[in-house]
């Protein structure tokens, strides 16, 4: 069976990144559909911490970070933009965001790495080092182990969930059309067309972006492009709701919009495993309880694991295919922060073939320099 309906552009895969580049060639009057994997499919966008986080993205790397401040400045305009088309309020809130320190010396070389990148972009970079006099002016309940932060007036945090569900609500509303509890099996290019086989269908489409993260590793060899990407497991647990406290998001402790406290940033290499463990988990509420003590007495209602999407040196995938142009892949781990850019210059791209600058040395032919 063919699927009779024209489409410019077939996306796959339904998370945050497949979604905002969806969301945004929808927007410029594309026909897309997006292709999803069912509810057993490993989905970082559900696992997702939803910070909107800028300080010490590109250190090394000044076009990572010219690319990140970019979105985190063009956040409120896609917010927006979402609630007045689909009533959702994805609970933006950029008051800024703290790293804290138990150590004086961490504290001062974070710093000093901040002021270095701010130099190589040309900038002074927008951050502050904060002692632990100054940050509890921001954050009252912080303990007495804390020695200071790092704030970034850039960062922020969403509901991630509610911005999946905003994404799809205005891609849908967009006329766009989302296929889900499909796997691609089979993908091929001819008279300048693809032609995607999914749970016994075909889909043909004059564009293909593959966005979908951890089976991108497959499915890029289809189309003549490589994403070398493994999984790096996150563990999160999510306290009862709780007075406010913690306006600023922390790089491992959050407060949503409905009062209960987020805690992790845990990074292991345990395969394709997205379970928990008692181990980690107690790690990860330790630190939490020594940066606020508040928490200590607060009651967990929920923990989970949740899989990164990894390259070699941890930043995005942008490529088109030379074998067969018209085909794309994405990779990145931190669709929440980049969903700005991924919805408007990268669907630009995409459709004009005008790169942007910020993104042109991230193509996978860097790890065959590096000999991954």
């Amino acid at each position: 069976m063919n699927n009779h309906r024209h489409i410019d552009t077939l996306v796959v895969g339904g998370g945050v990144v497949g979604m905002s580049i969806a969301y945004g060639l929808a927007r410029t009057g594309d026909a897309v559909c997006v292709l999803d994997g069912g509810d057993d499919a490993f989905r970082a966008s559900r696992g997702n911490f939803g910070l909107i986080w800028v300080q010490n993205k590109g250190l090394g790397r000044p076009a990572y970070a010219r690319w990140t401040m970019q979105a985190a400045r063009t956040w409120q305009s896609l917010a927006t933009e979402l609630q007045e088309l689909t009533g959702i309020d994805v609970e933006l809130r950029q008051p800024g965001g703290l790293s804290m320190s138990f150590d004086e010396q961490v504290l001062k070389a974070s710093s000093e790495k901040l002021t270095a990148l701010g130099k190589e972009l040309g900038i002074v970079y927008p951050y502050e080092r904060l002692d632990a006099d100054h940050l509890r002016e921001l954050a009252p309940d912080i303990g007495p182990d804390v020695v200071g932060a790092i704030y970034c007036p850039l960062d922020g945090h969403v509901s991630p969930l509610r911005t999946l569900r905003a994404l799809v609500q205005g891609f849908e509303s967009r006329g766009g059309q989302l296929v889900s509890g499909v796997n691609v099996d089979r993908v091929e290019q001819r008279s300048g067309e693809f032609h995607v086989r999914a749970a016994g269908r075909t889909y043909t489409a004059g564009r293909l972006v593959l966005a979908a993260g951890l089976a991108n590793r497959e499915l890029a060899p289809l189309v003549g492009l490589k994403a070398p990407v493994r999984p790096v497991r996150g563990q999160l647990l999510i306290t009862e709701r709780m007075q406010p406290f913690l306006h600023h998001p922390c790089h491992y402790v959050r407060q949503t919009g409905e009062g209960t406290v987020q805690i992790g940033d845990s990074k292991e290499e345990v395969g394709m495993d997205d379970g928990t463990t008692v181990t980690e988990l107690g790690r990860i509420a330790a630190r939490a309880v020594r940066c606020f003590p508040v928490l200590a007495q607060a009651n967990i209602v929920r923990t989970w694991g949740a899989l990164r999407v990894m390259s070699p040196d941890g930043y995005p995938i942008y490529q088109e295919s030379t074998e067969c142009p018209g085909a794309f892949v994405v990779t990145c781990h931190s669709g929440i922060t980049l969903a700005p850019v991924h919805a408007g210059p990268l669907v630009e791209w995409m459709r004009t073939g005008t790169e942007p600058a910020e993104i042109r040395g991230f193509k996978a032919e860097r790890f065959d320099v590096q000999g991954n």
